[in-house]
């Protein structure tokens, strides 16, 4: 054999040992993390590699909004309910004689299902949304009371679809806005306090307001709030049982919620109450959270008036956990002069545990104090990447989420409302690696243990199981991803 031959399957062979030695030094992990940096450019990759990842929790997450709009529609269709073929209004019963409103039935029999389907999916959702169409924020927020009438026939299809659909992506936790716990007491000879209420907003006045809230709270103890609350918790407890939503694979817990944008002051008050007993009282309810636009007139000019309604109960409740809607605004979409102090007031004057959006971040009032007390004070923040682009055109460099990551507070990334958004929890972190490349994979991988760790949920020993066979997940993820690679 030639010399010149022999030396170059010497080299090949030398070359072949040390390459597996130092493919044998590196470790899964190290693996991983090299292995997505190389594909950060690629969302096909990233889909593939994060579809695959076990990804924790999802934390701020809306039931009516998560459910896919096939599933509202299939149930219209088979329940049989009527639509105004103009308007696309829903209706379970025949109204007033009117030529433009029609029953399914008749439509399907006549060959128009199709169509109709096509536009309420529009309707329902952002399916096609073209900008120009209306105010992205407007068609977002108007979907859930297009298709209201529809979530409430599918409570349980709904939960269902949510869970499989989590385990189907490697989604371990969800965190569920499921129903409010609405107070169902007649307050109609109360209408005074509402004025109290807003004489006391008027002057931002928190030394009297504490009083008129405990004379409130008095009121729905004496009318029975609790036998209210007592029901609604079984109502949970039942449907989380009947249809077993937790087992070895998945867990779900709910968080009860209020609507800001309510008009009646005491209403409202009534069933943040009746959301706080709910919780106290209930292990499967871990949470109290406030929803709606933070940018309606009506919650605009309550902000600070829920706030301290939200200290007030934190008082009474001290373990109730809570997660509040705060700064879900931008430049553009309210005065200047209203961006500066929602997240401030949540962290400060509620005592949330938990941010969700926080978008309007590096327009708050010393910010780099609110950071430093959101860092110390270990409140997280619920990233939702492709509903601040949707509904704020927020995203990239004008999203605040590298003020949060350079200030060390805790982040979980989440999907808020994946059905209207068409869109998963495995699409937020493919966003999160390709849009925000210096964010590592080992940071990537604290927000998915963050998403666990900074739950609600009340049971140590769940919780703790649930981290642990988190780690143990990717850990096994990391290998097999590893093995497949060098294999090939």
């Amino acid at each position: 054999m030639p010399k010149l031959i022999k030396r170059s399957l010497l080299l090949a062979l030398v070359f072949c040992t040390v390459f597996s030695a130092l493919s044998a030094q590196i470790t899964p992990e190290k693996y991983t993390s090299d292995y997505l940096n190389s594909i950060r450019d690629n969302r096909a990759l990233l889909t593939a590699f994060f579809q695959q990842m076990p990804k924790g929790g999802d934390l701020h997450h809306h039931f009516s909004g998560s459910v896919y709009a096939e599933t509202y529609f299939d149930f219209v269709v088979n329940s049989d309910y009527c639509i105004n073929v103009k308007t696309l209004a829903i209706f379970d019963k025949m109204p007033s004689a009117n030529a433009d409103i029609r029953k399914f039935s008749e439509i399907k029999a006549a060959g128009g299902l199709n169509e109709i389907r096509y536009q309420l999916l529009r309707y329902w959702s952002v399916k096609d949304y073209f900008a120009g169409d209306e105010a992205s924020d407007k068609h977002f927020f108007d979907a859930f009371d297009k298709f209201d009438l529809a979530s409430k026939g599918v409570p349980k299809e709904g939960l269902l679809e949510i869970k499989q659909r989590a385990k189907a992506e490697n989604v371990q936790y969800i965190e569920c806005m499921y129903r409010s716990a609405k107070h169902g007491l007649d307050l109609s000879d109360l209408k005074p306090y509402a004025a109290i209420l807003d004489s006391l907003l008027g002057q931002k006045n928190s030394n009297s307001l504490p009083i008129v809230l405990d004379s409130l709270y008095a009121q729905f103890m004496r009318r029975g709030i609790e036998g209210k609350v007592a029901k609604y918790t079984k109502d949970i407890e039942d449907i989380h049982s009947e249809l077993m939503l937790d087992d070895n694979a998945f867990t779900l817990r709910f968080q009860g919620y209020v609507t800001r944008v309510l008009e009646d002051q005491v209403t409202l008050f009534g069933n943040l109450v009746a959301s706080f007993l709910s919780a106290e009282r209930s292990k499967l309810i871990v949470g109290v959270n406030i929803v709606a636009p933070e940018d309606n007139p009506s919650s605009m000019r309550n902000y600070w008036l829920h706030m301290q309604m939200f200290k007030w109960c934190k008082q009474h409740f001290p373990k109730v956990k809570c997660s509040m809607h705060a700064g879900e605004l931008t430049l553009g979409l309210v005065k200047p002069e209203d961006l500066n102090w929602h997240i401030n007031a949540a962290v400060r004057e509620a005592g949330t545990n938990r941010i969700g959006h926080g978008v309007d971040l590096a327009h708050e009032a010393q910010v780099y104090d609110l950071l430093k007390v959101m860092q110390t004070q270990q409140i997280a923040v619920e990233i939702n990447l492709v509903s601040n682009e949707f509904i704020l055109n927020v995203k990239d460099d004008r999203h605040p989420i590298t003020l949060y990551r350079n200030a060390k507070v805790p982040m979980v990334i989440s999907t808020d409302d994946a059905g209207i958004l068409r869109t998963n929890l495995t699409e937020q972190f493919v966003l999160l690696a390709n849009r925000y490349k210096n964010i590592t994979y080992t940071e990537i991988k604290q927000y998915i243990y963050n998403s666990i760790k900074f739950s609600f949920i009340e049971e140590e020993q769940l919780k703790l199981k649930l981290l642990n066979g988190l780690q143990q997940q990717i850990a096994a993820f990391e290998q097999k991803l590893q093995v497949m690679q060098l294999r090939r």
